[in-house]
């Protein structure tokens, strides 16, 4: 059986140098406060607010190491709460989205894109890839064990060298199928 580690993403921001400079002082560095399930990512010490339209949420945490380009990802009852018409996409995938007003401790932004709820998706060492026969981007259909059972379909199948075998969902899907970090999931074959 095909089992993977399920890790639920809450609602987080991804910056850019330059914007860490922006909200939070120039020549400034993320602190670490715990590693996270993909090599190299951390959560930071460090949180900002995100305001949308028709809302706000403060406590936004950072996720490090900082990027190309600034994205935050939200739930789809964040996206309502903030009053974004956020798409679902995969991670990275931001041309064209809202944006958002981010404020920080030392100044604020206004991005004009970046906003996305995160399409589901598994990451899949190499090795883990060839060894189950997934491609990358491959769509597949996943059984997520929990209080209420769930079969997602259409998640991305992401392979790398760099990455660690762990399935990503959302709170919003999560919260749907009773599962908590920690839980399991199956690829299901067609």
């Amino acid at each position: 059986m095909k089992t993977v580690p399920v890790g639920v993403s809450a609602r987080h921001i991804h910056l850019s140098p330059e914007h860490i400079e922006i909200l939070f002082g120039k020549g400034y560095q993320l602190k670490e406060m715990k590693p996270l399930s993909q090599p190299g990512q951390y959560a930071a010490e460090e949180t900002v607010a995100v305001i949308g339209p028709k809302g706000k949420f403060d406590k936004v945490r950072i996720l490090g190491p900082a990027r190309g380009k600034t994205q935050i990802e939200i739930s789809r009852t964040d996206a309502y709460a903030l009053g974004i018409p956020a798409p679902v996409r995969e991670s990275g995938n931001i041309e064209g989205t809202p944006g958002a007003k981010i404020v920080g401790p030392a100044g604020e932004i206004e991005i004009e894109e970046g906003v996305i709820v995160a399409a589901r998706h598994i990451h899949f060492h190499t090795s883990d890839a060839e060894k189950w026969g997934i491609r990358d981007k491959q769509l597949l259909r996943v059984r997520v064990k929990g209080e209420r059972p769930l079969i997602f379909e259409d998640v991305i199948a992401r392979v790398s060298d760099s990455f660690a075998l762990d399935m990503h969902i959302d709170t919003d899907e999560a919260n749907a199928a009773g599962v908590k970090n920690g839980g399991e999931a199956f690829i299901l074959d067609d």
